[in-house]
């Protein structure tokens, strides 16, 4: 779905210039609206302070950390040595890269590969069909994966978790409010009602599958119907924010960053949550093709300010049910920053035709 997205994205957009431009309204959004994420995650979490609100038993807390690559690797392996590798490992980043090259090339060639544009056109609306086919079941899924947790840990431990979750869960929907709502409102001068509204049987879908790029073809089709963004602009801002915007995730690891900290009794000075903040947003790409995404990025962040990687133990049975609520905030970010550089090329083709 990515592949072919961003290769119809890319050659839809046609001028390079223009490409770039987009390509960094959209990266720039990014990452300013994750570091806003985590800083209002931690703010929240310490004034709280769920971690001194019960007692955990953290000699048991365990967990098997997996080591996330350093960003410098993520950039030097922008680029795929096998580019069916890359398909087959679920390496995102590369997937991207390779896709936005591919829409270059045929962009350049025109109608030379007007017949490759369309076996692409035909296999993305492929995939789109088998994707809606796979998602009818994924409630039953979901109800199996709920059960799963809340019968392994037990109501009692579910209950002495239910702060730390709706802290979590209070981040993702002021963060949603005022920065997706604020953004939508100032730069695409549309009301953030309306936005919400129109975007709502997006959320909905990502709620119940947790997998932004699962839920990218719906969240592609509203955003373009409901919201009236640019099928070209669309195509290539929702994939690329379905692979690095992970405001959601980062507002996860905010709160748990400061309630594994209060839990173990260690006090993070304004430099350690400086650089928590830093380290998420940076992990945010960096760690972007790796399975399990969003507790390998926790581990990275707990390391960074010297925290005990085991604390993730802690919440790891109830993280799936909080993985459904940031799912959904992660593709609503996307579709802001789509709807936005929809808003300003068509305020910019109005000035130019003026």
């Amino acid at each position: 779905i990515v592949l072919f997205s961003i290769i119809l994205g890319t050659v839809g957009l046609g001028d390079p210039k223009k490409l770039g431009s987009i390509g960094l309204k959209t990266v720039v959004y990014f990452l300013i609206t994750t570091g806003m994420a985590i800083i209002i995650a931690m703010t929240l979490a310490t004034v709280i302070s769920p971690g001194t609100k019960g007692e955990f038993d953290t000699a048991n807390a365990t967990f098997d950390a997996t080591e996330a690559p350093p960003v410098s690797d993520t950039l030097l392996n922008l680029i795929p040595k096998n580019p069916f590798a890359a398909m087959t490992e679920g390496n995102m980043l590369q997937i991207i890269v390779m896709s936005v090259l591919i829409g270059f090339a045929l962009t350049a060639l025109g109608k030379k590969t007007q017949g490759i544009v369309n076996l692409v056109e035909q296999g993305n609306e492929l995939m789109m069909y088998l994707v809606n086919l796979v998602m009818k079941l994924a409630p039953y899924g979901t109800f199996g994966l709920i059960a799963t947790a809340v019968g392994s840990q037990g109501i009692q431990a579910m209950k002495a978790m239910g702060l730390y979750m709706l802290v979590v869960i209070l981040g993702l929907i002021v963060h949603s409010v005022v920065v997706y709502g604020g953004s939508v409102a100032l730069m695409a001068k549309k009301n953030p009602l309306w936005f919400f509204k129109g975007f709502a049987p997006a959320m909905s879908v990502a709620f119940s599958t947790s997998s932004s790029n699962a839920t990218l073809p719906v969240s592609m089709d509203v955003a373009q119907k409901n919201l009236g963004v640019k099928k070209e602009i669309s195509s290539f801002v929702q994939p690329l924010g379905a692979t690095i915007n992970m405001d959601g995730t980062a507002i996860m690891q905010g709160v748990a960053t400061i309630f594994i900290a209060q839990v173990y009794g260690v006090d993070l000075s304004i430099t350690a949550m400086i650089t928590v903040v830093l380290t998420a947003v940076l992990a945010s790409v960096g760690t972007a093709g790796v399975p399990g995404v969003g507790l390998i990025m926790l581990a990275m962040v707990l390391s960074s300010v010297g925290l005990p990687v085991e604390g993730i133990g802690l919440i790891l049975g109830i993280d799936r049910l909080l993985d459904m609520a940031r799912t959904a905030v992660n593709i609503t970010g996307d579709a802001a920053c789509a709807l936005i550089v929809s808003e300003q090329e068509n305020r910019k083709e109005k000035k130019q035709s003026a």
